[in-house]
């Protein structure tokens, strides 16, 4: 009987995604891989509160948590309230920094409030919202990403990407990001020892390099 430890995979989804974003990515037998989804956000809600509450769906010591994009953010806060062995963000970011001059203009005027009016019933501008601009050709394949469109949860998740206060992070997060990135540009971000970079990749790396993916996600959650 074979006693070694399985290593246990938590797989959370960027804004307004299903768990559908990591269907093409091929992960080995030993893995235990777990797909976590959006709750509804309480009124008012930190970002600390709603991860705490996410952290109640890890029933493993020491998982592995993979964040894609806003899940990136998420993965990031639920660290916080858990012993994990490894954090992986994928075409996300580390700190508030990180942001791009857009984000940040959003926060100090507050025009994002406005942004899910546009976005709540037009199922493309959330596309290009979400995944970034190049896959305008590809819309209609990405539709079955979409599964959160809730108003409430969609105002709430901007607000907290905008006004992410983390200045600090722990600097073995495994960044993970698409060259050509759109949602957050590659300038703006730190590129510390663990920064790994998609050639040609897009914010929608997840989708568009799941052969990469597959490849590389196993050498990178068993290296030390």
């Amino acid at each position: 009987m074979d006693n070694k430890i399985q290593t246990s995979i938590y797989l959370m989804p960027g804004m307004a995604a299903s768990p559908k974003i990591f269907e093409l990515i091929e992960f080995p037998p030993q893995y235990k891989i777990v797909y976590l989804k959006w709750i509804k956000p309480n009124l008012n809600e930190t970002i600390n509160s709603y991860a705490k509450r996410m952290s109640a769906f890890i029933c493993d010591d020491k998982p592995v948590l993979i964040g894609v994009s806003f899940g990136g953010i998420l993965v990031q806060e639920m660290s916080k309230h858990l012993k994990v062995k490894k954090i992986i963000i994928i075409s996300s970011v580390k700190s508030r920094v990180e942001l791009s001059l857009s984000m940040r203009f959003a926060k100090k005027t507050g025009i994002h409030h406005l942004l899910p009016l546009n976005l709540i019933n037009d199922l493309e501008k959330i596309l290009l919202f979400v995944f970034g601009p190049s896959i305008k050709a590809r819309v209609n394949a990405y539709k079955k990403y979409l599964s959160e469109r809730d108003p409430d949860y969609l105002k709430w998740s901007i607000n907290q990407i905008v006004n992410w206060k983390q200045i600090k992070y722990d600097e073995n997060i495994v960044h993970i990001h698409g060259e050509k990135d759109k949602v957050f540009p590659l300038k703006y971000l730190d590129r510390n020892k663990n920064f790994i970079i998609v050639k040609n990749g897009t914010h929608a790396t997840i989708l568009r390099d799941n052969k990469w993916f597959s490849k590389n996600l196993p050498q990178i959650i068993n290296k030390n």
